[in-house]
């Protein structure tokens, strides 16, 4: 079975911006890791917005993206009620929507780790009542 991680914004923002104080830790993992990153398009949206300081970064990341470095999972528009009841039970965290694609891609798939630099995954819980493991900082 292929050895699969679901990976965050933060640390994909972390790699494509050598300023951020995470990007050599992001880098060194992501260098190492043999397997495959899960994500979703609301993650790829954030990453893009945050990386909008230079044009060139952000195509630098897309054109990654394209060359099979994650795999984008694609939610269904009738996907989105379950998303929806997600985001409604972390209402005091907030859980905001790349956040909460993740956890529904968590529980479709199996997916029990997570590529993060957020603590929001030590509070999300899976529908087995369980929190993703932060590999990142395991």
């Amino acid at each position: 079975m292929k050895n699969r991680l679901l990976i965050d914004s933060g640390p994909l923002i972390a790699l494509f911006d050598a300023s951020d104080k995470h990007h050599v830790q992001v880098r060194n993992f992501l260098k190492d890791f043999r397997g495959e990153f899960v994500t979703t398009w609301s993650v790829l949206t954030e990453v893009s917005h945050m990386l909008d300081f230079n044009l060139n970064v952000q195509l630098d990341f897309l054109k990654w993206v394209e060359l099979g470095a994650v795999h984008v999972y694609d939610i269904e528009q009738h996907n989105l009620i379950d998303i929806i009841v997600m985001m409604q039970k972390y209402t005091n965290v907030p859980m905001d929507l790349a956040d909460a694609t993740l956890m529904y891609v968590s529980h479709k798939e199996k997916i029990e780790k997570i590529v993060s630099i957020d603590s929001d995954f030590d509070i999300y819980r899976t529908l087995k009542r369980s929190s993703l493991i932060n590999v990142l900082r395991s």
